[in-house]
């Protein structure tokens, strides 16, 4: 089976072109390819394949194997995997996600796809939509539950200067957003799993961590569900830019500075949508034995 390595920031997926290759077990296949020592490495595996209503469709498996909705840098190298090989040249391109149909807008030079801008969507507050279990219509600046995970290191949220206030939200996948001084001191391979499997998300939640910088810029961390502690996280930066923005902390429009890199984003009155620019790379392609 032939596959390509490319990321977005650093959130590195394994790609194989399902125009011309078959995978059976993507949950199994995803497992394996993307442990960093017996496999590829990566955050997991995406699928390009035909769509029948749109250019293509991405499917996206972290790399404990469950499947996601929607990967947001995962999807920007999608759209430059199918224009440089041919797949489609359509610009905008349409890619068929588990969120819906989304547009993308590429920046070609020489042949060649370097950036791209992708419609997110509207961002969605609604605790029942998110979801979230909570007994309130949207969690936004909610107090964080009793059984937090405040204790299992102690003192962190001092340290980093933690708003035990949540904000939770849909962005083709569930997100929980906390904002604090000092991202660089936040434990988050002990405190993401705790939240991440926290019984208020019922299918399990991203945990982002925001420091705002100024109204115009924010840093963050990313505890992904099912693959742990990413370099980036593309629909992450959108519920950071979403969460920042209808709290007050932040403009609608800002740049957010990730582990790997960094994203534009805007969350566009207009039409109430979220628009993420950043950079796709293909690092290398190879051969897996797989069958």
């Amino acid at each position: 089976m032939r596959f390509t390595k490319m990321h977005g920031i650093g959130n590195d997926y394994v790609y194989v072109n399902g125009f011309v290759e078959r995978v059976e077990h993507p949950s199994e296949l995803s497992r394996r390819i993307a442990d960093r020592h017996f496999g590829v490495g990566g955050d997991g595996l995406i699928l390009i394949l035909p769509s029948g209503v749109a250019d293509v469709r991405m499917r996206m498996f972290n790399k404990d194997g469950s499947e996601g909705e929607m990967c947001g840098n995962g999807i920007r190298c999608v759209a430059k995997y199918a224009f440089d090989h041919g797949l489609s040249k359509s610009n905008p391109m349409r890619v068929e996600t588990g969120r819906g149909v989304l547009t993308l807008q590429l920046r070609v030079e020489a042949g060649k796809v370097h950036q791209v801008t992708v419609n997110t969507g509207r961002p969605v507050f609604e605790a029942s939509k998110v979801p979230v279990d909570l007994p309130v219509e949207r969690v936004i600046d909610h107090p964080l539950p009793n059984d937090d995970p405040r204790d299992v290191v102690p003192q962190w949220w001092e340290k980093c200067g933690l708003d035990p206030r949540m904000t939770c939200v849909n962005t083709g996948n569930p997100h929980v957003v906390l904002f604090c001084e000092d991202v660089s001191k936040v434990p988050l391979e002990t405190v993401g799993p705790q939240l991440e499997f926290h019984r208020m998300f019922p299918k399990r939640a991203n945990v982002h961590f925001a420091q705002v910088m100024s109204r115009d810029e924010v840093r963050m961390r990313t505890w992904e569900r099912g693959s742990g502690i990413t370099l980036a996280c593309g629909t992450g930066a959108a519920a950071v830019c979403a969460a920042a923005a209808i709290t007050g902390r932040t403009n609608r429009k800002i740049l957010a500075h990730l582990p790997g890199g960094d994203l534009t984003l805007e969350w566009r009155e207009a039409d109430d949508c979220i628009y993420k620019t950043g950079p796709a790379t293909e690092v290398f392609s190879g051969e897996w034995p797989y069958g």
